[in-house]
């Protein structure tokens, strides 16, 4: 498995995924609100609350949205389709 260290280095692939894939109104709230509001604006994805820095895989994936938080539980970076 390819596992990448994390922050904010992921790469948007708008263009193949349906439905809303970007949330940078997001960044400073809290993760799991975020969370919640990723999967209402897009049922189709499955969002994830990580504390920055946690190791993922690189596979791509339109059902999946990375919530990156800080140590207070708010979010760092813009949730994406990654």
């Amino acid at each position: 498995m390819d596992i990448m260290s994390s922050g904010c280095e992921a790469t948007l692939m708008e263009s193949i995924c349906e439905g809303k894939n970007s949330w940078p109104e997001l960044v400073g709230e809290d993760g799991l609100a975020a969370a919640e509001i990723v999967e209402k604006e897009n049922p189709n994805v499955n969002a994830i609350v990580l504390l920055v820095g946690t190791p993922v895989t690189r596979d791509f994936r339109c059902d999946r949205v990375w919530v990156w938080v800080n140590e207070d539980g708010i979010v760092v970076c813009t949730p994406i389709i990654t």
